[in-house]
């Protein structure tokens, strides 16, 4: 058994044949699935999806690049909505000054409101960061030490130092499909470093789809792939790996249930 921790299933890409692909993702042993909010505005589709299918479960939250849209969603309303008993996560929220779309203090605005929610329902709060390792690690530092609550830094792709503070503050680490490509060695080492029980898997389809699906539109079902370049990268096996993050899934989402 395998679990897709990050994906978009409301997403256009898959709005043809989305049962094709939850089953397809069944029938190779991806038996539960966390579709990924990205606008509070749009939670009422994404929960619909959820909804649609028993294994889809799905999270509540403001993508940092439409952080300006949402500058008015408020902590109570991200607590609110994570009252269904679909909800299993709020985000993904975070930082991204990569593409500098996005002003850096709405972000953390809005970051510091979904932090303040997974505190205050023991939510896991998914993290989006790029090319903000600093900023990330002292937020997360700081708000740590205000009060503890639990997080993934999803689709990891940076530097080691933030794996570490991450882990060390008690956070858990989603790998991507960019875990299996060539160039990818640095990240490799780094998943070397994370404890097995902090470590996760993840498509975040439609994008990133692994080797040897590399440039095509990723899927659920793709996620056995990832897990089985990180088994080959620790030295486990395939069922191995996929009791590990398995296991590690269903503890950081504890609403999510075991079946």
């Amino acid at each position: 058994m395998l679990i897709d921790t990050h994906c978009h299933l409301d997403f256009p890409d898959f709005e043809a044949e989305r049962d094709e692909i939850v089953a397809r993702a069944a029938e190779i042993g991806v038996h539960k699935l966390v579709t990924i909010c990205t606008r509070v505005k749009r939670f009422d589709t994404i929960l619909a999806v959820a909804e649609r299918y028993d294994n889809v479960f799905c999270s509540v939250g403001t993508h940092p690049n439409n952080a300006d849209e949402e500058l008015d969603v408020t902590t109570e309303d991200l607590v609110r909505l994570s009252a269904h008993p679909k909800v299993v996560a709020i985000g993904e929220a975070g930082l991204d000054y990569f593409y500098d779309t996005q002003k850096p203090e709405d972000q953390k605005t809005g970051l510091l409101r979904h932090i303040a929610a997974a505190r205050e329902t023991g939510l896991p709060l998914v993290i989006h960061s790029r090319s903000a390792d600093d900023d990330m690690a002292e937020i997360l530092a700081r708000e740590t030490g205000k009060g503890a609550f639990p997080f993934i830094l999803h689709c990891f792709s940076s530097g080691p130092d933030l794996a570490r503070v991450g882990v060390e503050l008690g956070g858990y680490i989603s790998f991507s499909g960019i875990l299996t490509f060539p160039k990818s060695e640095e990240l490799r080492a780094i998943a070397l470093t994370v404890p097995h029980d902090r470590l996760l898997v993840e498509t975040d389809a439609p994008y990133l789809a692994p080797k040897p699906f590399r440039g095509k539109r990723n899927e659920p079902a793709y996620v056995a792939h990832t897990a089985q370049v990180l088994g080959e990268t620790l030295g486990l096996s395939i069922d191995d790996i996929a009791a590990v993050t398995t296991d590690n899934a269903f503890r950081i989402f504890s609403k999510m249930p075991r079946s």
